[in-house]
């Protein structure tokens, strides 16, 4: 099918369903939205959090270590030591702090998209986390840098501090805003063929490494 013929067509549908269902404003969708029962519970966890976070990114296949704040420098350069050589991508907003003992050659700031695949994985921070689904959820600002550099390299380290981690989905969807780019993260790219083979690190990182500090 040709694009004008794709876009016909889905005018046509669109059409039809306006038809229907009548043009509304922004007003009126607004207030339609407004009424939409949300009675729902919103909080399925109120105690143990971190560790019901830190088990649910495990069952995804991701390796996940509960550091201290003062631990945390240390396990940074530790977990890239572990990961051979090679230089990491690391966004501009990263603390200082977090790679105080990782030596300088092996840190590339906000590298060029033609450069990342050639790195040997990323260091980041992250917006927010989800305690009941495992997720991970980024919006790419500062200490995150751009979607590029957490999805291209083949081996991503995130930081996610206590303060960080909702207990559950509603509860995480409040602390973002939806008007940035949110990359949702549950362990390690992975995805199936139709036999069901698990391929992994096909549309992101391959290894995905979680310091969680409470």
């Amino acid at each position: 099918m040709s694009g004008r013929a794709g876009a016909n067509a889905r005018e046509e549908i669109l059409g039809r369903i306006e038809r229907v269902t009548g043009r509304r404003s922004a007003a009126d969708a607004a207030e339609s939205y407004g009424r939409i029962d949300r009675g729902y519970l919103r909080r399925h966890h109120g105690e143990k959090i971190l560790e019901l976070f830190a088990e649910r990114v495990a069952d995804y296949r991701a390796a996940v270590r509960l550091v201290s704040a003062g631990e945390l420098p240390g396990a940074v350069a530790e977990s890239l030591a572990a990961r051979g050589g090679g230089a990491f991508a690391v966004p501009s907003g990263l603390p200082d702090e977090w790679l105080a003992r990782v030596p300088p050659e092996r840190i590339s700031r906000e590298p060029s998209v033609a450069e990342l695949d050639e790195l040997a994985g990323a260091v980041t921070g992250c917006a927010a986390a989800i305690a009941e689904t495992g997720t991970i959820v980024l919006d790419h600002g500062p200490g995150q840098g751009p979607r590029a550099l957490s999805l291209v390299p083949d081996y991503h380290l995130i930081v996610v501090t206590a303060d960080q981690v909702a207990a559950d989905v509603p509860e995480a969807l409040e602390r973002l805003d939806p008007s940035r780019p949110l990359t949702f993260v549950s362990g390690p790219s992975a995805t199936s063929d139709i036999e069901l083979s698990r391929v992994e690190g096909v549309h992101g990182p391959r290894t995905l490494e979680v310091l969680l500090v409470p």
